[in-house]
C-alpha cells in the first residue's frame, strides 16, 4: 500500500513538473493543418505530425486549427480568443490561413485581402501582448498541374498579405507557400499524388467511391509538410529549435535524417512507415508527456 502511494505521488509530481517545464505551440489555421475525425481518415492535417519531432517533456502541441475556417470566422467563432485566454509567457502560436479567406464564392468565410492582412497583424499583436511568440505561415500549395505536367498556383494574391504582415510587424515568417511548391515540383505531377488524399474506389471504407483530393494531405503528405516547418524552425534559429529531436541529443532519441529537398534521400530508422519514404516516429530514453489536441 505504501509503495502504491509513493508511486502515485511520483506520477503526480512528474506530471506537474512536465506541465510546468513545457512550452506550448498553439496551432491556428484551417483544414490543411487541422486534426481529422476517424471517419475522415486517412486524411491528415500537417499539424498532427508536428509533435513527434519535439521532446515531449519540453514541447506540447495544441492544435486548434479547424476545417473551413478563415481568419474572419476563426475570430467570430471565438476560436482565436480561446487560444489567447490560455497563452502564457514563452509559448508560441503558429498561424496559417488563406485557403478559405480567398474563397470568394463562399461568402460565409471569404475575407478580402486587406481584412485578411489586418486580421493577421491583430493576431500578432494579441500574442505579443501575452509575451508569447507569433509565427506567420503562408498557405501550403494545392496540387495543381496542367495537361503538360507544369505546376501552377491557385492562391492568387493571398500569400502576399502574410508576407506583408510579417514584414510590417517584424515577426518570423515560414513561407510554406514557396517551400511546398518546391516539394510538389520535385515529386512531379504523378508522384505528388501520394502526398494527398487520393484513394481508388473500395480502397478505404471511409471513401467507398474513392476520392481525388488535391488540397488535403495523406499521412505522408502531412508529415512532409510538418518537416518543412521543422527545418524552418532550425534554419530561423527559433528558441524551439533546441527541443527538436536530433542526433546526439541528451535524451538519445532516434535521429531524424530527412533531406526535404531530395525526396529520394528521405529516410531514417522508423517504427512507422507512411508510404515510401520512411519517417521517424520514435522517442527513446525519456518519459512522455501527453499531446493535447482539440477536437471541437
Amino acid at each position: 500500500m505504501r509503495n502504491a502511494s509513493v508511486l502515485l505521488l511520483f506520477l503526480l509530481l512528474a506530471g506537474t513538473v512536465c506541465a510546468q517545464g513545457q512550452v506550448t505551440i498553439y496551432l491556428a489555421g484551417d483544414s490543411t493543418m487541422a486534426q481529422k475525425l476517424p471517419e475522415k481518415r486517412p486524411e491528415t492535417g500537417w499539424g498532427e505530425a508536428l509533435q513527434k519531432y519535439f521532446r515531449e517533456d519540453k514541447v506540447r502541441v495544441e492544435n486548434h486549427a479547424q476545417n473551413g475556417r478563415s481568419t474572419r470566422t476563426f475570430i467570430s467563432e471565438k476560436r482565436w480568443q480561446a487560444i489567447i485566454d490560455k497563452l502564457k509567457k514563452g509559448d508560441y502560436v503558429f498561424i496559417q490561413f488563406g485557403h478559405n479567406d480567398e474563397s470568394k464564392d463562399k461568402v460565409d468565410r471569404h475575407t478580402p485581402p486587406a481584412d485578411y492582412r489586418r486580421n493577421l497583424i491583430d493576431f500578432v499583436r494579441d500574442v505579443r501582448a501575452r509575451k508569447a511568440t507569433p509565427v506567420l505561415l503562408t498557405p501550403v500549395m494545392r496540387r495543381r498541374f496542367d495537361k503538360d505536367g507544369v505546376f501552377f498556383d491557385t492562391h492568387g494574391e493571398y500569400p502576399d498579405p502574410v508576407r506583408a504582415a510579417a514584414a510590417e510587424t517584424r515577426v518570423v515568417l515560414i513561407d510554406m507557400h514557396r517551400q511546398s511548391e518546391t516539394v510538389l515540383k520535385q515529386y512531379g505531377a504523378e508522384g505528388s499524388r501520394k502526398l494527398f488524399l487520393q484513394l481508388a474506389p473500395g480502397e478505404n471504407p471511409n471513401y467507398p467511391k474513392g476520392i481525388e483530393d488535391n488540397t488535403h494531405f495523406s499521412p505522408l503528405g502531412a508529415d512532409v509538410m510538418a518537416r518543412l516547418v521543422v527545418e524552418a524552425i532550425r534554419e530561423l534559429h527559433l528558441g524551439l529549435a533546441k527541443y527538436l529531436l536530433r542526433e546526439n541529443a541528451t535524451h538519445k532519441a532516434t535521429p531524424v535524417t530527412w533531406k526535404i529537398n531530395s525526396p529520394k534521400a528521405i529516410g531514417g530508422q522508423a517504427t512507422e512507415t507512411l508510404g515510401n519514404p520512411q519517417v521517424v516516429d520514435t522517442v527513446g530514453g525519456m518519459p512522455s508527456c501527453s499531446t493535447a489536441l482539440t477536437t471541437d
